[in-house]
């Protein structure tokens, strides 16, 4: 397969959930990988949206989905989506791990404070 600029097949995810609110105590509803690093980070629907942060501030345009059954790439800079590459493994979050999670730290109003 051609190489695609911004996604490295190689790279592993960086954990299980989202990196910024594992290190602040927050939550997300859906979880998003970066296809050139492997930052996870949560989705734009979740309240702090890290997935297309790390995008802005790294430079990394392409993100795959790391939820079960979801194999797309979605691309920030044109706004579409792609097929792409099998990436290293895992490829989505366990299977057992709650949407929106971490269940111990989702509000009873989380559906407030989606975007």
């Amino acid at each position: 397969m051609t190489a695609i600029p911004g996604i490295d097949p190689a790279t592993p995810p960086s954990g299980t959930g989202c990196l910024e609110c594992e290190a602040s105590g927050g939550w997300w509803l859906h979880l998003r990988r970066c296809a050139e690093c492997g930052h996870i980070g949560c989705c734009d629907s979740s309240p702090s949206q890290h997935a297309s942060a790390h995008a802005a501030n790294s430079g990394h345009p392409i993100i795959r989905s790391f939820e079960p059954g979801e194999d797309w790439f979605w691309s920030y800079q044109t706004e579409e989506f792609y097929d792409g590459p099998d990436l290293a493994p895992p490829e989505h979050h366990p299977l057992g791990q709650t949407v929106p999670g971490p269940s111990d730290r989702v509000p009873g109003d989380w559906r407030s404070h989606l975007h």
